[in-house]
This record gives structure tokens, C-alpha cells and sequence, in this order.
């Protein structure tokens, strides 16, 4: 089990890094909270989720810290980390909460300190919504959490997270390489966010609110999207989501070919297709 009387730091109290102190707090650990945003760290402090928080002159938090959680986006992690990882004290083991890992392990990981060790994992469990005070409203149960080592990790720092994860509700944690993570967010994750984002930017929708269905609600929930964050995680998964858009494109392609051909019996193909894999998915989902 998780020593209760290790110090955790989380860097950046956006929505998950709020949920990671939150979580971690009612449990019973000593948890301090770094963020830009005055007002954010404000509210962390005055609902408990951090014992003690500040925006800057903030070195000695990350001097005591024995875990560390980055609630940061991959660029400002990395930047973060040059600066102040020399004040890391030796058998600190932290930890992230990126979207995309190739280009930041090992760049991040080439930085650490004797004896400090950065062990990636994925919280998949994002909304619509952002900052600390949305953070309560996540369930991280039905939730996925991906933990990608390196052959840099230590059994140790392995095991720590997946304690981590399990503290926090997580029922369903794996684990993937970092170039496996990237492939399977790409389509599981940022070509969603792209289709919702195209269907959104592909019509003028001011006036459908009054007349639509379900299906465009249920497809387009998560376009309402946090702009700087997703254009970073796009970009810096490039490859893979071009990739992923290409194949999209094609099934896509396949059902317009059989509509302008007028081919009933190809529609109904694709239609019991989707149907079957639905239902194996549904049935995987966990509880």
C-alpha cells in the first residue's frame, strides 16, 4: 500500500491534477498543489483539496515532495522540469497526466536526477469541462488508466502508480508501451474529438438546437473543446491522428460510394458491421 506519510505535489490544478489531489486528500495523504492561476489554487485550498499551495517561490514544495503528479500540458511538462528538476530530492517517483507520451518520456526521463525516476501513465477520463473546480464531477471508476513504461522504470516505480491508480477508483489499469499509447489514443480519443470537431465546424448550427436529436447531442458533446490543450495533444500526435484520418476518411468514402450507387445491400453490410462490433464493444465495457 501507498506510504501515508510521503509528501505528493501536483503541478497544475486543471481538472485532472484537481481530481488527483482531491482523491488523494480524502484518502489520507499530505498533498500541496503549484499552479499559475491564483483563483484555482484558491479554491483547491478552500475545499481541502491541498493542504498547502502557492503560484510562485514555490521551491521548497518541490524540495519535500516525495511524488509528483503533472497535471501540465507536454511542452510547458518538459519546460517545468529543466528548471526545476535539479531541487528533486533523490527516491522521488513521479508521474503525469498527458495525453500523448512519444516526445516527452524520453526527454523527460533523460533530465531526471540520480536517483529520481518518471514513471508515464494516462488517466483517460477527460471532460468536456476544464479547471479545479469541475475536478469533483469526474469519475475516474469506469475509467481507463494506461501506465507506459520504459526500460528505464523500476519495478518499484511501476508498482507505485498502479497503487496510485488504484487509490483514486480507477477498476481498469493496463499497461502499453509508449508508441502502442500513441497509436491507440489517436483513434480511441483525438479522431473523435476531430469528427465531433468537423461536424461542428462543417455547418452553421446556430439553429439546431430548436429541431435536432439525440444522435447530433450524443456526436458532438465533446466539441465543445479546451482549444490550447487539444491543438498541442493533435499536433504532437501528428503522425498516428493523419493516420487515423485516412482510414476514417475511407470507411467514410466506402458509405458514400454505396449511397451514390443507390447499393442497398452494401449500406445494410456496413450497418450490421458497425452493429456487431458495437455490441462485442459494449459487452468489454466495464461496470
Amino acid at each position: 500500500m501507498l506510504d501515508k506519510t510521503k509528501r505528493y505535489l501536483v503541478v497544475g490544478l486543471g481538472l485532472l491534477g484537481g481530481k488527483y489531489a482531491l482523491e488523494l486528500s480524502k484518502a489520507g495523504f499530505h498533498v500541496d498543489g503549484i499552479n499559475r492561476s491564483e483563483g484555482h489554487l484558491q479554491f483547491a485550498l478552500d475545499h481541502g483539496y491541498i493542504e498547502r499551495g502557492k503560484t510562485h517561490d514555490f521551491e521548497d514544495l518541490v524540495r519535500e515532495a516525495d511524488h509528483i503528479i503533472f497535471g501540465l500540458y507536454p511542452t510547458a511538462l518538459i519546460e517545468w522540469f529543466r528548471t526545476y528538476s535539479p531541487l528533486l530530492k533523490p527516491g522521488c517517483i513521479f508521474t503525469d497526466v498527458s495525453g500523448v507520451k512519444t516526445g516527452l518520456v524520453e526527454p523527460v526521463q533523460a533530465l531526471c536526477p540520480a536517483g529520481v525516476e518518471f514513471i508515464a501513465s494516462h488517466p483517460m477520463a477527460g471532460r468536456e469541462t476544464s479547471s479545479v473546480e469541475h475536478a469533483a464531477e469526474v469519475n475516474f471508476a469506469p475509467a481507463n488508466f494506461i501506465i507506459t513504461p520504459t526500460g528505464k522504470n523500476t519495478p518499484e516505480a511501476i508498482a507505485w502508480v498502479r497503487e496510485l491508480a488504484e487509490v483514486l477508483g480507477f477498476k481498469h489499469i493496463c499497461t502499453l508501451t509508449v508508441q502502442e499509447h500513441d497509436r491507440m489514443v489517436g483513434y480511441v480519443s483525438q479522431l473523435c474529438h476531430a469528427i465531433a470537431v468537423s461536424l461542428m465546424c462543417a455547418n452553421d448550427n446556430t439553429s439546431l438546437c430548436e429541431y435536432t436529436g439525440d444522435s447530433f447531442r450524443d456526436l458532438t458533446r465533446i466539441a465543445r473543446i479546451n482549444d490550447k490543450m487539444w491543438a498541442e495533444l493533435f499536433l504532437w500526435n501528428r503522425d498516428n491522428l493523419i493516420s487515423e484520418i485516412d482510414q476514417f476518411d475511407a470507411a467514410l468514402g466506402a458509405l458514400r460510394s454505396a449511397l451514390a450507387a443507390g447499393d442497398r445491400e452494401k449500406l445494410e453490410e456496413m450497418f450490421r458491421l458497425s452493429t456487431q462490433r458495437r455490441a462485442a464493444f459494449d459487452k468489454k465495457l466495464p461496470e
